[in-house]
């Protein structure tokens, strides 16, 4: 992270409304309040530099940032181990935080453990259930209609736990976090895989499932193996069409999607000064010294950037990690047969709607304009909050976007995460589309799986919306007025903060009442959204036997393979509802078809769901067979629950994304992982598996497993787990839940 030197006026402004606590917080050791929303909760930071004072001693070496805030929570600083990739730490996270999709199982799971009040500040946000179709205020009306179920829900469950609710339409979970919620030294946990986005006010922003989110809110201490840390040290400055995404965008060239797993990205050096305070917040008050890195700390891995010399990126399509730069993509689309007309592009996102970033969009927009031209393609704003939405149309900025041929939709995730009621192609249609969102993996956006999806920086998204192709470059290209006049756009430029005050819009927040005696959470039996859960079944001490493998996966398969989102979001909190979609994105590598796995007994190739659950009700337990970074993406722990729900037993993979890792951990599943890479070729979709050792299941000890091959033979390989004590437990009792109430009895 940077240092912190940015003066205290200008943060003062960046976090609006939240002036008051800040100015307490740089002037004096008080009682600062951690929001204004939450006036009795407290920033400890005298804790934080007791517990780091006590790690720094035990390990007698310079920490970096990352360390200091993690370590700063530990449950037990004076005894716990500490080794970066290995050891498993307790902390205790300052807040909770939960997006409406997946609060929905959190918030069930909380119900059954029986507990009355949650012990730490917690946060519902509504903002997965909007599906953007003609616009912002139409779309927001129809989604508070058709989930008028699920929202009350999570509203009188909020009130009744001590939740606080932010109602649909107030925007993105995470520009939410950002400003009211996130802090230097912050520890945060947040049921969504975006969640990382709060790191920017200098904090340690945790994307987690929802069991995870209910140990926190149980009062628990959370488990998380201790992470490595990757340092990015930048030089230079940006300038030009250079943004700060366009760090990330590189970044992610780098490491891949799968090079970060287990690890914070911890950004340093002199170039971090050139970066804007909507994107790295910088606070200088006493506390300091535990608020930036030591000199010397070491990083387990080290990537240097000159952002002078730093080029304009665009990422994908299909994956946010194949990196161009922008003046490069379109050689590189023709050469691949990738579609160069762009048929849309979207901008903002949650953690790209920022005020500059609108504004720097704005700003390419007006030079369009007084040229007399407008956008070539369709082109979509997503504010991500309702401060942001109520401040550019105050500020012009919505304005000129919509002169641009632009719709502004709801403050919600919309196409970002596939609510995106997409009219102009069919499903099969090869096409391109560019977004500033997170992702771009197959079929995510609009669950066209011929969907060419690329990210870039929003002013590149908006350049190449009024251009039309990914061979226009912005740097270079020129593009021709309605006057018949050749002109270039220049480099946007614009105020990273407003000049007066943001404008907070709609108030949308409803605070837990004192008293929730009286308050009733209501889920009907006949229920098509809701349905409350049913602890899973112990283990019976016995290996597993006869594994039947339900698919063996070709590929990446991310969550959104696993537990498909668009369509299906109207079901997260109806567990054998959204059974139905149970690894539906997955290619089967016996067929290389989606959906399409032959059923063991009856010989017949069938939908995978229907397959998992005739295995279910004939007694027959499974096995699923992956990949690399099997589950890498979003956090959605239904990715989890469903394969347990419907019989699943095992995930044998190359490798596991963490979170996903976790999920399955928690919900009484094995994801293990083969000692050799290699022996994936030996297991095929017709054999059966047999896991051996669970008796002795102890951490760090291998697990055996026999392939059994239809013709009689076998094989035995060796399966790794990264299992401790804890969570062998709660594979013992079934599920983390399980042993949560056995703990409690």
């Amino acid at each position: 992270m940077a240092p912190y030197s940015l003066l205290v006026t200008r943060l003062q402004k960046a976090l609006g409304v939240r002036q008051y606590h800040v100015a307490s917080v740089l002037c004096q050791r008080a009682k600062v309040a951690m929001s204004h929303f939450e006036p009795n909760e407290y920033i400890h930071y005298d804790l934080l530099e007791k517990n780091i004072n006590i790690v720094r001693k035990r390990l007698n070496r310079p920490l970096t940032l990352s360390e200091k805030i993690v370590y700063g929570h530990l449950d037990d600083p004076a005894s716990q181990e500490i080794e970066r990739g290995k050891s498993y730490l307790r902390l205790r996270p300052d807040r909770v935080a939960m997006q409406d999709a997946t609060a929905q199982m959190a918030m069930l799971q909380f119900i059954s453990s029986g507990l009355s009040k949650v012990a730490v500040p917690s946060t519902i946000h509504c903002d997965h259930l909007i599906e953007a179709q003609v616009g912002g205020e139409k779309d927001l009306r129809r989604a508070k209609d058709i989930n008028q179920e699920v929202y009350n829900f999570l509203a009188t469950a909020g009130a009744k736990y001590g939740v606080g609710f932010w109602k649909p339409g107030s925007g993105i979970i995470h520009q939410i976090i950002l400003e009211n919620y996130a802090y230097p030294g912050v520890l945060l946990i947040g049921t969504d895989s975006h969640t990382p986005n709060g790191g920017g006010l200098g904090g340690i922003c945790i994307g987690v499932g929802g069991a995870d989110a209910v140990d926190v809110m149980a009062g628990i201490p959370w488990e998380l193996k201790c992470p490595k840390v990757i340092g990015v040290k930048l030089t230079g400055s940006l300038s030009g069409w250079s943004s700060p995404k366009d760090v990330i965008l590189k970044v992610a060239g780098i490491l891949t999607v799968k090079g970060g797993t287990g690890a914070i990205v911890e950004y340093h050096g002199p170039g971090v000064d050139s970066i804007s305070c909507t994107d790295i917040a910088n606070l200088a008050d006493e506390f300091k010294d535990h608020l930036v890195p030591d000199p010397g700390c070491h990083y387990d891995q080290l990537i240097e950037i000159n952002l002078s010399e730093l080029k304009p990126h665009i990422n994908g399509p299909f994956t946010p990690d194949l990196a161009h730069p922008v003046a490069e993509v379109g050689k590189v689309a023709e050469k691949e047969g990738w579609p160069l007309d762009i048929r849309v592009g979207l901008i903002g996102s949650c953690t790209n709607s920022s005020y500059e970033d609108m504004g720097r969009s704005a700003a390419v927009a007006k030079q369009a304009l007084a040229h007399g031209l407008k956008c070539k393609s369709q082109f979509t704003i997503t504010p991500g909050s309702e401060q942001i939405r109520a401040t550019i149309e105050r500020d012009g900025y919505a304005q000129i976007l919509r002169d641009l041929g632009g719709i502004v939709l709801a403050n919600a995730c919309g196409p970002c995460i596939g609510q995106w009621d997409r009219k102009d192609i069919k499903k099969g249609e090869k096409n391109t589309i560019v977004t500033s969102y997170n992702r771009n993996f197959t079929g995510r956006n609009d669950a066209n799986p011929e969907t060419h999806a690329f990210v870039t920086s929003p002013e590149i998204v908006t350049a190449l919306a009024i251009a039309g192709t990914l061979k226009f470059n912005p740097e270079t290209d020129y593009l021709t007025g309605t006057d018949g006049k050749k002109f270039r756009l220049e480099a946007p430029d614009a105020d990273e903060l407003p000049k007066g005050e943001f404008d907070p819009g709609q108030d949308t927040y409803q605070h837990p009442p004192k008293d929730s005696s009286g308050q009733h959470v209501d889920v009907s039996p006949t229920s098509q959204r809701l349905q409350l859960l049913e602890p899973f079944d112990k283990w019976d001490g016995k290996d597993l036997e006869d594994l039947q493998i339900l698919i063996k996966v070709k590929g990446k398969c991310t969550t959104d393979h696993i537990s498909a989102a668009g369509p299906w979001l109207k079901f997260r909190g109806h567990l054998d509802n959204i059974s139905n979609n149970l690894l539906i994105g997955a290619i089967n590598i016996e067929n290389g078809k989606a959906n399409s796995v032959r059923n063991a007994v009856t010989q017949e190739f069938g939908p995978v769901p229907d397959t998992a659950r005739y295995y279910k009700k004939h007694g027959i337990r499974w096995v699923v067979i992956g990949d690399e970074n099997y589950g890498e993406g979003s956090s959605r722990e239904h990715a989890a629950l469903e394969p347990r729900h419907l019989g699943g037993r095992a995930i044998i993979t190359k490798s596991f994304a963490r979170i996903h890792e976790t999920n399955l951990k928690k919900q009484g599943l094995l994801p293990l992982t083969f000692a050799d890479p290699a022996d994936y070729n030996k297991i095929h979709p017709v054999d059966k598996l047999t896991i051996q050792g669970l008796k002795d299941f102890t951490p760090g000890k291998p697990l055996k497993c026999i392939i059994k091959h239809p013709n009689g033979t076998q094989e035995t390989i060796l399966l790794n787990h990264t299992f401790n004590e804890t969570q062998i437990e709660w594979f013992r009792a079934g599920s983390a839940l399980n042993r949560m109430k056995e703990l409690q009895q």
